[in-house]
């Protein structure tokens, strides 16, 4: 019988992993994500696996944002050396994002066991290496949507596309066990409808078990038309306050839908005081991905850019700078007005984001937009929830700067789009949420009862469920 162990992700938001033993496959990790929030150094101390990684016979990785992908390189330090399965662009994003990561823990690994050293106390061993992140893409095996492929003795496996981010993925897994047809569909993270260059997610009807997540299910986004006239008047009282705006932004996804917006109201003749700044290496990269894949995403309402006529780095915002390198990083410190810096991490538990801080965040006149979620224990969340103060590199600040909150930006569905998509499946499955912290989840539980009778499971971390 197959079963399924809810080790990261059930009743919080990061660290997606989930192990499905069966005899059709064998053992499987559907998704294999790094908790976020705090220091990476004691974040990935403090990782440990439930399981023998080299036990494991396969990774499904339903899209390459670390909170999904960020321990595969722990997990083939420890021994894992089976196919992780992707779809193809997420096994090019798989390469910005990890390389990425790996960087920033290279340094800050660096910079403790300088501060230990000082201290006499003993070097901390790294949880991985560069070679670690290298086999990662080796073993990684890219896979077409809507092309079912083998796994294990009796298994397969079909992509659908999620809509979330570029190559994210429903998992569709079937298995045959003692005669019988096992369907499990787990949904990975949700994108919401008419998102631009994103298609909807795909609809599907027919599953034994669902595993849905609910990061916003207690609650519904602004809708876009709404969200973009309230950027419109922070940009605007920013500027005449005489202060820069800075965006914390997921390198990918946040980021080019920004830098379509950002191009939109500059065509509009909205944009024309600002210097716009995209002040990050990975979002830089990822960008380029995005105009390299651009044909195959859903360019409605933008068909200069699928045509090829345009791309989003290239000519779609003339006023776009990119800064790269640190010094030019560094540079816009001397801007004192009319800077728009777009910076990661998304939830400023890293990056250059928080230099910006450092330089900004005490001045009243500058603006603090927040345009995806924050998790619970991330600098961005204690700033939403009103802090006076923080701590910087060891530094204390004052919290002056006004904070601001987009919620049409999501790269997520609310709590309509996933009710509506749970809904479509025909024969009763059993409903599994995971993804969403624990109030979100009991109210999209309940409005899954109250709307359609479905009965949802919320499973605590560690439990176990048989199908």
């Amino acid at each position: 019988m197959a079963s399924i162990r809810f080790l990261g992700a059930a009743q919080e938001v990061t660290g997606s992993c989930h192990l499905l033993s069966s005899p059709a496959v064998g053992k499987v990790l559907l998704d294999c994500g790094m908790h976020q929030g705090g220091d990476a150094v004691d974040r990935l101390q403090e990782e440990r696996f439930a399981f023998k990684p080299a036990e494991i016979d396969a990774v499904i990785l339903s899209h390459a944002h670390i909170d999904h992908s960020g321990l595969l390189p722990k997990l083939v330090s420890e021994g894992f050396r089976g196919p992780i399965y992707c779809t193809r662009a997420t096994a090019d994003l798989l390469q910005v994002m990890l390389n990425d990561a790996a960087g920033l823990y290279e340094r800050d690994l660096e910079r403790e066991n300088l501060r230990r050293s000082r201290r006499g106390s003993p070097e901390l061993q790294p949880a991985f290496t560069r070679a670690d992140v290298e086999r990662v893409f080796k073993q990684c095996s890219p896979q077409r949507y809507h092309q079912s492929f083998a796994i294990g003795e009796a298994g397969s496996v079909t992509f659908h596309d999620a809509g979330h981010i570029l190559g994210s993925a429903i998992v569709e897994l079937t298995l045959q066990e003692q005669g019988r047809e096992k369907r499990l569909v787990f949904s990975g993270d949700l994108g919401k409808k008419d998102s631009v260059l994103l298609f909807d997610p795909e609809v599907l009807t027919r599953a034994d078990v669902v595993m849905m997540e609910g990061t916003y299910g207690d609650r519904d986004h602004r809708t876009l038309g709404n969200t973009l006239e309230q950027f419109e008047q922070v940009l605007s009282e920013a500027w005449e306050r005489g202060g820069n705006v800075m965006i914390p932004a997921f390198a990918v996804g946040r980021t080019q839908e920004l830098l379509f917006y950002l191009g939109q109201l500059h065509e509009q003749g909205k944009l024309d005081n600002w210097q716009v700044f995209l002040d990050s290496p990975m979002a830089i990269e990822v960008t380029r991905l995005y105009d390299r894949w651009l044909g195959q995403l859903d360019c409605e309402g933008a068909k200069g850019l699928c045509s090829g006529d345009q791309t989003l780095l290239r000519d779609f915002l003339p006023r776009l700078q990119l800064t790269p390198s640190t010094d030019e990083s560094m540079m816009i410190n001397k801007i004192k007005r009319g800077a728009l810096i777009i910076a990661g991490s998304g939830m400023c538990t890293g990056g250059r984001i928080r230099h910006h801080f450092k330089q900004r965040i005490w001045d009243e006149r500058n603006t603090i937009v927040f345009v995806g979620y924050q998790a619970r224990n991330t600098l961005g969340r204690i700033l939403i929830d009103g802090v006076k103060r923080i701590k910087l590199f060891r530094e204390e600040y004052l919290v002056r700067a006004q904070i601001e909150t987009l919620g049409g930006f999501s790269a997520h569905a609310g709590q309509t789009g996933l009710v509506d998509w749970v809904s479509h499946f025909e024969n009763n499955p059993r409903v599994v949420l995971v993804h969403g912290e624990a109030d979100a989840l009991d109210a999209l539980a309940k409005r899954l009862w109250d709307e359609h009778q479905i009965e949802a499971m919320i499973p605590t971390p560690g439990q176990s469920m048989a199908f």
